[in-house]
């Protein structure tokens, strides 16, 4: 799962990234309003992490620009700024969480893990493919009961594929997703190839009753075989 923190307080960010990606996460960040918004206009996250107090812009200004682009981003509101009127105006807005500073990192990954769970997973913390069981609060794989050990890159894969069941996810999509924005500068998609292979040996090993098929020259599907 793919976050994006918006902070301009180094301290505060370089802690919530490092909690963040303690919890499995792939985590992007943006300083200050306008790297935000070249950010949001480009690549798609699961949650947003947004400072309403930001030093060339208001962070609800961006909040505005992301319902009115219609993007499926959930959004939790992290400010310094406690008053009701400033978390009723973001909640109004369309932000799925307001989260006042100080806080613990803590309670940070469990409200970042519960708009994950309302907003992919139907309120669940785990998607059940026939005979495939994936937890994503404890990122792991059973197939037929039987924990499949994974590595990160392999779950991320298959957590993005299973998420999008049924639909066809591009090369693009899948590397920015699961490798971030650094994929721009990535000359093929040879890493892909070889967590894909990884992946679907484990899943025909283990019996798994879902399958990774190649779309050519576009992408992956996953499907019930």
């Amino acid at each position: 799962m793919k976050i994006l923190i918006i902070e301009d307080e180094v301290q505060m960010l370089e802690n919530m990234v490092k909690s963040l990606l303690a919890d499995g996460f792939l985590v992007e960040t943006a300083e200050n309003y306008a790297q935000a918004l070249d950010r949001i206009g480009v690549y798609e996250y699961d949650c947003i992490l947004l400072d309403i107090n930001l030093p060339d812009g208001n962070g609800l200004e961006l909040l505005k620009y992301i319902k009115n682009k219609g993007l499926q981003d959930g959004v939790i509101v992290v400010s310094a700024r406690d008053s009701l009127d400033d978390k009723l105006q973001g909640l109004d807005l369309g932000a799925d969480d307001y989260l006042p500073k100080p806080f613990h990192m803590a309670e940070l990954s469990a409200r970042v893990k519960a708009i994950l769970r309302r907003k992919k997973f139907d309120g669940h913390d785990e998607i059940k493919i026939g005979n495939t069981l994936i937890n994503t609060s404890n990122r792991t794989l059973r197939i037929e009961n039987k924990n499949v050990e994974l590595n990160r890159k392999e779950y991320a894969v298959l957590l993005y594929l299973a998420s999008n069941k049924d639909r066809l996810v591009t090369k693009n999509s899948l590397a920015e997703h699961v490798w971030g924005d650094n994929i721009d500068q990535a000359d093929s998609f040879d890493f892909i190839y070889s967590q894909i292979k990884n992946l679907r040996k484990k899943l025909d090993a283990h019996g798994a009753d879902i399958e990774i098929k190649a779309v050519y020259g576009i992408g992956y599907k996953m499907q019930n075989k």
